[in-house]
Parts: structure tokens; sequence; C-alpha cells
């Protein structure tokens, strides 16, 4: 049996010191210690992924707190799955021991225990994620109420436009060469003759 650490920082600045303490009051050797420095959502970490090929059945992952393994609970709970049933290694939270699996695959109650615990931490986990979209929907729409607009706002087209917008419709000059007399770019400046076909002058003074 061999037990393994693994540490994850979110970005490079961040540090990691807490974790590789943790680690070592758990006696793990320094080269058994896999470290990212990676998001939370993505499970395709290189250190990570070095780690699990090196697991074997009835190894021991160890991380400091749940949420350093990752913060996409739908993936942890596929992550655990991994580790504890298709390889056989057990699972140590430091930070939360009730999610520990170290405590034998005899003890029904105490695997029971765990696998409970990470099933709520997942369904809280996934109840926020959507009170947070519910409440970024609510402030866009009581923000639209009040006339606040969303989305880039155009902006004024070259005085000359109107005149080199007609002498295009006309014939008179080339859309390249109207772009470039306007120093507009050639895709811009056709862009906005095709929304000005039909329209008033007033709405077409607007890129």
């Amino acid at each position: 049996m061999k037990r393994y650490g693994y540490v994850r920082v979110s970005a490079k600045d961040q540090n990691p010191e807490r974790q590789f303490l943790a680690m070592q009051g758990q006696q793990i050797e320094k080269g058994n210690i896999y470290m990212d420095k990676m998001s939370g959502q993505d499970f395709s970490r290189p250190q990570y992924l070095k780690l699990l090929k090196k697991l074997k059945k009835g190894d021991v992952f160890v991380i400091k707190s749940i949420d350093r393994l990752g913060r996409d609970y739908g993936e942890i709970l596929e992550q655990w799955r991994i580790i504890t049933k298709n390889i056989g290694a057990d699972i140590q939270v430091i930070d939360m021991p009730l999610l520990n699996t170290t405590c034998g695959s005899e003890d029904l109650t105490g695997t029971l225990i765990a696998d409970l615990v990470l099933q709520i931490l997942a369904y809280v986990a996934e109840t926020e994620r959507i009170f947070i979209k519910q409440r970024q929907a609510e402030g866009i729409a009581a923000a639209k109420l009040k006339g606040v607009k969303f989305g880039c706002r155009k902006k004024d087209v070259p005085k000359e436009f109107k005149k080199y917008y007609k002498m295009w419709d006309d014939g008179e000059i080339s859309l390249r060469k109207a772009a470039k007399a306007l120093q507009m770019s050639y895709s811009t400046f056709y862009r906005r003759c095709m929304e000005c076909r039909g329209k008033s002058e007033e709405n077409c003074c607007k890129l």
C-alpha cells in the first residue's frame, strides 16, 4: 500500500504551501505528492492523470479538502467512482474525515456514510449553481425594466457615410473604394449598407 498526495491551486500565483504542509503531516513522501496549477473545472490535468496511472488497489489518494479535487461535483462523483471502484484505491480527505474510505470495505456503515456525505455535497453545489444562475437572470430582468441596455453600443458612422452609401447604391463607386474612402473595413461598410437598405436615413447613422 502506498499513500499519494494531490495538491491543486487554481492560479500560478496561489501558494500551495498549506496543502504541502498538510501532506507532510500525513507522512506522505515528497516524491509521492503531485501538484497541478489549473482550474477546478477541468479534470484533464497532467499531474492528476499521472497520479491516477500510479494508483493501485489498496493505495490511498490523499487531498486536503474536497474542492482541491475539483469544483464540478458531477465530475467529482465520477472521479470518486473511478478511484474507489475501478482502481480500488481509498480516498482520504484531511479536512473532512467523514468522506474517508480508509475505514475498509468491510465497514459498510462507514462506506455508506462517506457516499451519503459526498452525494449531499454534490446536491448542495448543484443547487447553489442553479440559484446563482437564477439570481443572475433576475438581476438582468430587473435591470432591463429600469432601462439598462446590455450588449455593445453601436458607434457613429463616418459623417460622409450616407453620401458614399448612395454613390455605391447608385453604382457610381465600388464597395471597396467607398469603404477605403471612409476608412472603414470592407466588411463593416458592406454590413452597414445591407442594414440601411429599406430603412430611413436616421436609422443608418449608427454602426
